[in-house]
């Protein structure tokens, strides 16, 4: 699927057919035409106003589609932490949720909201295979030096130094695969238009599983004066696992490894297209040097 299929009538057409049904079956009519909000190589997203008033309906990518049967898994794990999809079609990668409210304004905002994230987090981890099972990618440490070499063979333009990473990339999995904080989901792009103010999360496309503490690597890099703040926050949902010495040394560790998960997201978003992120891929890769992008 592409940009411009996703903005010919006859795709459009097919899909306000398929909305009416799945509609029909909730209970729901639409009355208004659907309208475009945003055209992506990594989704398609439209709204239309109905009888239960707005729904958005999502399109991924096929590289994206985990997003639609993931959202079943978490509805049915932690349903007071995301919306709960009116419908879902995993094969064409189609998903129907209903409109959450506001979103957060401002970045500094999501300090309040992140203990809670931690907290889903735990709560999902047991949740660990069915979340896998829904095609989400795996991101654990273990797995990470395997994406890494995945990694370098997808992306061009990667520097020698960092190309030679392996050995030191394979220490920091091998010492993250050993820490007391468990693999979980990571969203992998929780930044404030994600955070609804309700208490739920939002926009799953980006997800992984990794270890817990790399879904902090994109708020750090927002958060700037309140990046402390947000990390304090964040972490008070994991202070029986290990010392608070121990615990920031997990989480720079698994920031700075989860950069090589971002590369391969934005690979798999982009799809080929490019555009104006067409460097994002090398971008995570090369800011494997440094320890973290928000230092």
């Amino acid at each position: 699927m592409d940009i411009e299929t996703w903005q010919s009538a006859a795709w459009q057409a097919s899909a306000v057919d398929w909305l009416d049904e799945r509609l029909a079956d909730a209970g729901i009519t639409r009355v208004g035409p659907l309208t475009e909000r945003k055209v992506r190589s990594w989704a398609g997203v439209f709204t239309a106003p109905t009888t239960a008033g707005p729904v958005w309906l999502k399109a991924a990518n096929p590289h994206m589609a985990a997003e639609v049967q993931l959202y079943e898994v978490l509805h049915a794990a932690v349903p007071e932490r995301v919306l709960a999809p009116i419908a879902t079609d995993p094969a064409r990668g189609w998903l129907v949720l209903p409109d959450g409210g506001p979103t957060l304004a401002e970045m500094s905002e999501m300090v309040d909201y992140l203990p809670a994230y931690g907290q889903m987090q735990r709560d999902l981890a047991p949740h660990t295979d069915a979340v896998l099972a829904a095609g989400v990618p795996d991101m654990r440490p273990s797995r990470m030096p395997e994406r890494f070499a995945e990694a370098l063979a997808v992306i061009d333009d990667v520097p020698p130094d960092i190309a030679a990473m392996g050995p030191q990339i394979a220490q920091w999995c091998a010492r993250l695969a050993e820490s007391p904080v468990p693999v979980s989901i990571d969203h992998n792009d929780l930044h404030a238009g994600n955070f609804l103010r309700d208490g739920r999360f939002y926009d799953w496309g980006d997800s992984v599983v990794a270890h817990s503490f790399a879904s902090m690597l994109v708020p750090l890099s927002l958060l700037g004066a309140d990046g402390d703040r947000g990390r304090d926050a964040y972490l008070e949902a994991f202070t029986d696992l290990a010392p608070r010495a121990d615990l920031l040394a997990d989480l720079a560790l698994a920031c700075r490894v989860g950069k090589i998960a971002r590369a391969l997201t934005w690979h798999r978003a982009l799809a080929g297209h490019g555009g104006p992120w067409a460097d994002a891929p090398r971008a995570h890769l090369v800011a494997l040097a440094k320890p973290s992008f928000f230092d």
